[in-house]
């Protein structure tokens, strides 16, 4: 992680979760951590603790709505102005409703696509475009996918989350191919997570809790540190290997 110490990295989503994980464990590694979500509050409490832990990086809190993409922009030119650019974008902001296929509600959908597909393509568009600016050709994508994105469970309530993780499927290997044809060495990397121990299920089932509290207690789930873990391990490999996709899940996870 040497190479990355004092450039510029991207993380959505970063307030909770797998996002936090993240952010904190790039600040260790010493790089400038911009940390976006929509309430900043507990990215500033996570900045302020890799301070009194003496990490070599920084993390620099950003409020940004992920589904409004004039926010998006400015956070990029902001970024820019401030910090140079971005070497380093990490799409991990994500969310689910409870909206089946046959009687889901227009507006949930709607935010999950918004969301989990289309600012996960606008960071992407942008940080490519800082990238090439700036002639960066080591920069590295990575898009936190998730196990839903190569299976579908029988459970209504995920199905339409299910699509858009299977979008970002489809988006991690058309990046690897438009960089290619771009002849540049920016790589992109999809991670996909089975159950994590974090806020999603919570939130998910926000109508039910004792719901959400089943897919926790089943077995034993992954925590956001397996998942920052292996940003590091992607980001550690050497610049002439392409990392397409890592799908990790509890060891008692049927599917």
């Amino acid at each position: 992680m040497d190479r990355w110490r004092g450039r510029v990295a991207l993380v959505t989503g970063a307030s909770v979760g797998i996002g936090a994980a993240i952010a904190k464990e790039l600040v260790r590694s010493g790089l400038k951590v911009v940390g976006c979500a929509r309430e900043v509050d507990k990215i500033q409490k996570l900045s302020t603790e890799c301070q009194h832990q003496g990490h070599s990086g920084v993390l620099i809190p950003f409020k940004c709505d992920l589904s409004n993409e004039e926010e998006i922009l400015a956070m990029f030119a902001a970024i820019k102005a401030e910090y140079g650019g971005v070497d380093v974008c990490i799409n991990n902001a994500g969310l689910a409703h409870s909206e089946p296929l046959l009687n889901g509600k227009t507006s949930g959908w709607k935010n999950m696509f918004d969301v989990n597909v289309l600012a996960l393509c606008v960071c992407t568009r942008e940080a490519y475009q800082s990238m090439k600016e700036r002639k960066v050709d080591d920069g590295h994508i990575i898009h936190i996918n998730s196990m839903s994105g190569h299976r579908v469970v029988p459970v209504a309530d995920t199905h339409f989350y299910s699509a858009t993780k299977y979008a970002v499927t489809a988006l991690t290997e058309g990046l690897r191919q438009e960089l290619r044809e771009a002849n540049t060495l920016i790589r992109v990397t999809g991670i996909s997570p089975g159950l994590v121990e974090t806020e999603f299920a919570l939130r998910l089932y926000s109508h039910d809790p004792d719901k959400a509290a089943a897919l926790s207690t089943q077995f034993k789930n992954l925590q956001a540190i397996d998942v920052a873990n292996a940003v590091i391990y992607v980001l550690s490999s050497p610049p002439h290997v392409q990392i397409g996709d890592i799908q990790m899940r509890p060891v008692e996870q049927v599917s």
